[in-house]
């Protein structure tokens, strides 16, 4: 049926009369002439002109490498932009969406982040010393002299202060940034530098801050929980205990390795042999509630109907290995890697995924004696998690967390995802249309 051209039209006059305007959206070829006149600018030769890309639409254009110091992104839609090695001191990025951009190894020095959004983002070994990530909020007046906050797009969570909610931090330098109110859960920060820096208020929930340096630096009511703090420098006599609630230090969670009673290997032998002789020799493996943090790997082990409720697999390596029927509901599995992995008919319930990588794995159901069994993830978190091209058909994701985590290139046939949180889910377009979900 064909749209009515006139209500077309009233709409159009509706909007224009409302003061609604677009973001100017930019070419990559545009974008490379204002780039070329920035770094005429800063290098102080003719024709230079300072790049003013306030509230521009850039998402998912590139400035890797350039040169962009003091230039002004004031508001501007920066998601999946590519940064990387890109130079940015002094370069102000206030409430700008900058949403999964990657800023690997950028320099950031003195850069205004406030009120910004790096969910998702790469700052990997980015330079970010003296940094403004505080609280920032920006209005636009329309026609009616109405104000109306900018970015519409962004949730709740993104408000605030600068959010930086499950961004790879590693090897960041950030001493002497101004921080307070900034959000850094589930945020990657290995060996981050954040020596007197201004923390008060900040999150950093589930954060994983192994070997990070955060000596010196201003901890009034910071949120350290679900955190990893092993090997990190911090004075932790200055966090509320009810802030610290499910951190992991270096101390175990739990019964040890050692407490196994043999080693780990010879433990994986006996459970294939179970498996080989369909359970009359051998033994099956059983480290429900264990903490296996100091764990090599199982590549490619075979841990077929394994059993691991709440055990503590925080960074464990499970490339290639079989999968097939376990029990790790429950389990702390964050950050593990189960690339390739066949987790047929697995049990996840309530299991922590955040961060993992599930990426090419097989989670489709599976028929033992006539039986089909099918993976259930119910009540899961699988924030940020990475599950492209896994073959997720028919399983259960009722009520998990799916904010912010790809699934690009994920089979998705009879997929269960009742009540599921898939806020910000990266997802292809035939995925939205499969979902029933607005394309972007």
């Amino acid at each position: 049926m064909n749209a009515n051209p006139e209500k077309k039209q009233a709409d159009k006059e509706k909007s224009e009369d409302a003061g609604e305007k677009k973001p100017k959206r930019l070419t990559q070829q545009e974008l490379e002439a204002v780039i070329k006149k920035h770094e005429n600018f800063v290098m102080g030769r003719k024709g230079g002109m300072r790049a003013n890309l306030a509230h521009h639409d850039l998402s998912g254009l590139s400035f890797a490498g350039r040169n962009m110091s003091d230039a002004d992104f004031t508001g501007a839609y920066l998601s999946s932009a590519d940064f990387s090695g890109t130079r940015l001191e002094r370069a102000v990025f206030y409430c700008a969406d900058l949403r999964h951009a990657n800023m690997y190894g950028a320099n950031l020095q003195r850069a205004d982040l406030r009120g910004a959004s790096l969910r998702g983002a790469n700052m990997v070994g980015a330079n970010m010393m003296g940094t403004d990530l505080r609280e920032g909020s920006l209005s636009s007046a329309d026609s009616s002299g109405e104000l109306k906050a900018a970015h519409g797009n962004l949730t709740v969570i993104d408000k605030g202060g600068a959010n930086l909610s499950g961004a790879n931090l590693s090897d960041v330098k950030m001493s002497g940034a101004v921080a307070i109110g900034s959000n850094f859960s589930d945020a990657t920060l290995k060996s981050a530098k954040i020596k007197n820096a201004s923390l008060k208020d900040a999150d950093f929930s589930g954060a994983n801050m192994k070997n990070a340096d955060l000596s010196d630096c201003d901890l009034e009511n910071v949120i350290l929980r679900g955190a990893v703090l092993s090997g990190t420098s911090i004075n932790l006599s200055e966090i509320a205990k009810e802030n610290l609630e499910g951190a992991m230090t270096s101390v175990p969670i739990g019964p040890s390795m050692q407490e196994l009673g043999v080693p780990i290997e010879q433990l994986l032998h006996l459970h294939k042999v179970w498996i080989d002789s369909n359970g009359k020799e051998g033994q099956r493996l059983d480290v429900s509630g264990f903490d296996l943090r100091g764990v090599a790997h199982f590549n490619g082990a075979c841990l077929t109907m394994i059993k691991g409720k709440g055990a503590i697999m925080y960074e464990v390596s499970f490339v290639k290995a079989q999968l097939q029927h376990v029990d790790l509901s429950e389990a702390d599995l964050r950050h593990a890697d189960f690339s390739s992995a066949d987790m047929r008919s697995g049990i996840f319930v309530n299991a922590r995924l955040r961060n993992a990588n599930l990426q090419g794995a097989s989670l489709q159901p599976l028929a033992i004696g006539g039986t089909i069994l099918t993976t259930d993830m119910s009540g899961a978190s699988l924030r940020y998690a990475n599950l492209s091209n896994a073959n997720l058909s028919h399983v259960k994701f009722c009520k998990a967390d799916l904010a912010d985590a790809d699934l690009r290139g994920a089979t998705l046939a009879f997929t269960n995802f009742d009540g599921a949180d898939l806020e910000g889910t990266q997802l292809d377009p035939e995925q939205r249309e499969i979902l029933n979900l607005p394309q972007k």
